[in-house]
């Protein structure tokens, strides 16, 4: 088979990033509307991933954020995104770079993305268990099933 110099899976994979930072930047500008809300699990190792070193002692491999009620002063950038979160009513501030990003969910349409993990990371962790992460609440029953992309369909094996 010829060799991809045009990187499809990458271009792929940034198209996917770009509909979670539209949709991020549309919650910041708009708010979040009617029943909307954002589950995003981030892997909380990568660079650029800033924060509290309790939350990090918590979650050391992946975290999983809820966007729905309370949130504050939402940022989003090219590269990055940071909100203010309560945790344990105690207001923290999260940045988080779109490549550290492995999933995101709006449950309220049954839309979700699912993100690879680099190959460079999977060494890293190999052997490791990661943190089972809260999984968002089941659609109601009345609502069609949303498909979940993966983008590991696109990957050549």
């Amino acid at each position: 088979m010829a060799q991809d110099l045009f990187q499809y899976e990458k271009m792929v994979e940034a198209a996917l990033r770009g509909v979670v930072r539209d949709a991020l930047k549309r919650a910041a500008r708009e708010g979040l509307r009617a029943a909307h809300h954002f589950y995003i699990g981030f892997d909380t190792r990568m660079p650029g991933v800033v924060l509290a070193d309790h939350l990090r002692g918590q979650y050391p491999g992946e975290m999983t954020i809820v966007l729905q009620h309370q949130f504050w002063d939402l940022k989003v950038g090219e590269e990055s995104f940071s909100v203010t979160l309560s945790f344990h009513k105690q207001l923290e501030r999260l940045v988080i770079p779109f490549a550290a990003v492995r999933g995101f969910a709006d449950p309220s349409v049954n839309f979700a993305l699912e993100f690879a993990m680099p190959e460079e990371d999977k060494s890293k962790s190999a052997g490791v268990p990661a943190p089972i992460a809260p999984a968002p609440p089941p659609p109601p029953a009345d609502k069609t099933t949303g498909e979940v992309v993966t983008l590991d369909s696109f990957r050549k094996r």
